[in-house]
């Protein structure tokens, strides 16, 4: 018995005393077989990218407004009873744009089918040399010359409500007055047809025209009818101004386009709300333009 204790005593002694062996936990090297499987992701077209937008947008919390809309001459009875007390009020007409941060300012020309007020006069200044300065100042120009007149813009010395420019100087001031003249709308550029050879055809023009412009958040606001105008000369008014802003803006493609010249698609400064207001009366919706 006593051999017996002494030899597991003897056993255990060597099991505390001896070094237990470590384990190492071995890690596999070999690549990776079966890889995970992506999902494609459908590539939609035009037509279903626009009616899945027309989805979320009916999906969407509406404005508090949004029901709160009139036709356009309903609008107009509206205001003329509001505004009893002043028989020269004006009608004022906000067209609202969803116009993007570094996106031009929109900005037209107009000739009303009646006039709301008289004309301010343009004082026009007009980039030219030789013959083309002479027929300038013949039709009317205010200020007429080459490149000694740039200085005089960027300092302030002339200054103007619209500025031409012939083809052959134009290269030479944009380095130097696109960024005085572009954030003002007063660039001379070839879209606008403020770059042309024919000034006295664009003065001509310009004596019938008012000129309009948004601000810079692309709010568009213009006087458009007195108060003692007749419902039809209102609706005349306003349904012209709305299509020029609407060809400025892209929301109206220009019938007088060759349909077989390639021009640059313009982008759509899409219109988000047509309002019609007076001095006293409330800012009217309009649902039928």
């Amino acid at each position: 018995m006593s051999s017996t204790l002494g030899l597991l005593c003897r056993q255990c002694c060597r099991s505390i005393l001896s070094p237990r062996p470590v384990l190492l936990r071995e890690f596999s090297t070999t690549p990776i077989v079966a890889l995970r499987r992506t999902k494609k992701i459908p590539v939609l077209s035009k037509k279903a990218l626009a009616a899945k937008a027309r989805k979320r947008a009916a999906k969407a919390r509406k404005h508090i407004y949004e029901n709160e809309k009139m036709p356009l001459e309903s609008a107009i009875d509206v205001i003329r009873a509001v505004e009893v007390a002043k028989s020269n009020a004006t009608y004022e007409l906000v067209i609202k744009t969803a116009m993007s941060r570094g996106a031009i300012i929109p900005k037209g020309r107009i000739a009303l089918h009646r006039e709301t007020k008289p004309r301010a006069e343009d004082r026009i200044l007009i980039f030219a040399e030789g013959r083309q300065a002479d027929e300038a100042k013949s039709a009317g120009a205010h200020i007429v010359g080459g490149l000694e007149l740039v200085d005089g813009i960027i300092s302030g010395k002339h200054h103007a409500t619209t500025i031409l420019c012939s083809t052959a100087l134009i290269r030479a001031i944009t380095p130097k007055l696109g960024r005085v003249l572009g954030p003002r709308g007063l660039m001379p550029s070839e879209r606008r047809g403020t770059v042309t050879d024919d000034f006295s055809g664009y003065l001509r023009r310009l004596s019938g025209t008012a000129e309009w412009k948004g601000d810079k958040n692309g709010v568009i606001r213009m006087p458009i009818g007195k108060l003692h105008f007749s419902t039809e000369d209102v609706t005349k008014n306003i349904r012209q101004f709305v299509t020029a802003v609407k060809r400025v803006t892209g929301n109206q493609k220009d019938t007088e386009e060759g349909k077989g010249k390639s021009k640059s698609v313009k982008p759509v400064n899409a219109i988000t709300r047509i309002m019609l207001s007076s001095t006293q009366a409330p800012s009217i919706r309009i649902s039928d333009i």
